[in-house]
């Protein structure tokens, strides 16, 4: 039985999906005005586990991750570089794409565009206006009166005051409380502008998902994700809004993942301390960044350095090395879920999808596999790790592969046949030289049944 926790009760809740066998999810996507960091791609691989994990699980699954292709941070840039903002976020959103399927993350059934759905915020911003909770000014703002939403504040659990004390808000005389937010900003010169019933403009932040979601998933779903950061005031807004909107829940489990630290600190663009997923992957090998990702629990704090990711490439090799040995590279991945292994496997991705213990139990596996050898353990083991995106690969493609290297495959190949040659004339002091300069520039050489393979150190 699935428990997921549920940043609006703060705890762990049965998973109960609104309609039986299907489940409707929304995740905040990127704002498309630069390369993707590593915070956003917590976000692509955890609710790629998510939605995985649920589809493993027997539900139908409508995933639905939204493209924020136009706000203050894309107009600035844009305008930096002469350039429309649509050529600037198509861009950036190819960029994001190549980053996700480097990362083995699958496309979301949707991907809606900000700017592709300007019809629907302006619809629901009149609603707004129905209910009166929205009002506009002279210069053609339009912002949401929040108390006159009783329940804000619920998922953030703070109240309406002590919000206003804890976040620093712009001092703005066309607000009538401090805390209002904007649904609707009025034309500025060199901006990207659309017509409203309140004059040229283009939507605030909130609104878009309010708006998308509703378009994609109607205005009660199940499962509505995203960082940490967002959980106030974005997803805060989007509850005003919608909930205001249509006086019915909108959404029944909310998920936040937890932060990525660089050496215990916030990773953000503001502290300059920031890691894109493309100059990671420079340097390490895209399924190890995934599974450095999933290791931990996704709302514990991710902690980036060489050091972690290191000992991420050295853990994932011990499963591919394990696989190696059996020698059939073409074994299936087929799960048999009455197997004991595999039910501590689904009892840890049930409990609020605890990668990090399910991760252990690859290891359990692995530790079998190599006392048995056995094809149906190794199956177990490439099927439970492909659930989580892992060990889809040949295992000496995977050992042998990286990224600077100073000797090419040919290379590698040529020295261990001088080497076996060596050997083979009993010149053992050569054999060895040999071995110790493969092993200097980071191979290691496995003599095993008079075969010698290699893997990089």
């Amino acid at each position: 039985m699935l428990k997921i926790f549920n940043s609006l009760t703060r705890k762990k809740d049965i998973f109960k999906p609104i309609q039986d066998n299907s489940v409707r999810m929304y995740v905040c996507g990127m704002t498309v005005y630069d390369f993707c960091h590593l915070g956003h791609a917590r976000v692509m691989v955890v609710f790629d586990l998510v939605r995985r994990w649920l589809k493993v699980s027997g539900y139908d699954v409508l995933y639905i991750r939204n493209i924020t292709d136009i706000d203050d941070k894309i107009i600035n840039r844009a305008n930096e570089n002469q350039e429309s903002f649509l050529e600037l976020t198509e861009r950036f959103t190819q960029a994001m794409n190549e980053d996700a399927l480097a990362l083995g993350v699958m496309p979301p059934d949707a991907e809606p565009k900000a700017s592709d759905n300007i019809p629907q915020m302006i619809s629901l911003i009149e609603q707004l206006f129905e209910k009166g909770l929205a009002y506009a000014n002279p210069n053609g703002d339009v912002y949401y009166p929040v108390n006159k939403f009783e329940r804000y504040g619920r998922l953030s659990g703070k109240s309406l005051d002590d919000q206003r004390a804890g976040e620093r808000v712009d001092i703005n005389h066309d607000k009538k409380h401090p805390m209002d937010f904007v649904l609707w900003k009025g034309a500025k010169p060199n901006e990207p502008s659309w017509s409203s019933p309140w004059g040229k403009g283009r939507p605030g932040w909130h609104i878009e998902c309010s708006a998308m979601s509703e378009r994609y998933l109607g205005a009660h779903f199940d499962i509505h994700g995203g960082g940490q950061d967002l959980q106030f005031p974005h997803h805060e807004n989007e509850i005003a809004q919608s909930e205001g909107a249509h006086e019915h829940d909108y959404v029944n489990y909310w998920m936040h993942n937890g932060f990525v630290r660089v050496d215990e600190e916030k990773m953000s663009k503001s502290l300059g301390n920031f890691f894109t997923v493309r100059e990671i992957l420079k340097k390490y090998d895209p399924e190890v960044v995934r599974f450095f990702i999933l290791r931990a629990h996704y709302r514990s704090p991710l902690n980036y350095s060489d050091n972690h990711l290191n000992d991420a490439k050295a853990s994932l090799s011990r499963l591919y090395t394990a696989l190696k040995k059996v020698g059939d590279h073409s074994i299936g991945g087929g799960v048999d879920w009455s197997h004991p292994i595999a039910k501590k496997f689904r009892e840890a991705l049930n409990d609020d999808f605890n990668t990090s213990d399910a991760i252990s139990v690859l290891f359990d596996l692995a530790s079998d596999l190599n006392r048995d050898g056995r094809q149906e353990t190794a199956q177990l083991l490439k099927g439970l790790s492909g659930i989580l995106g892992l060990l889809e690969r040949d295992p000496s493609e995977f050992l042998q592969s990286g990224v600077a290297f100073s000797l090419s495959a040919g290379d590698i190949e040529m020295m261990i046949n001088k080497r076996n040659e060596a050997r083979a004339n009993k010149d053992f002091a050569k054999a060895d030289l040999l071995r110790q300069e493969l092993l200097d520039a980071g191979v290691i050489l496995e003599d095993n049944s008079g075969k010698t393979t290699w893997r990089r150190a």
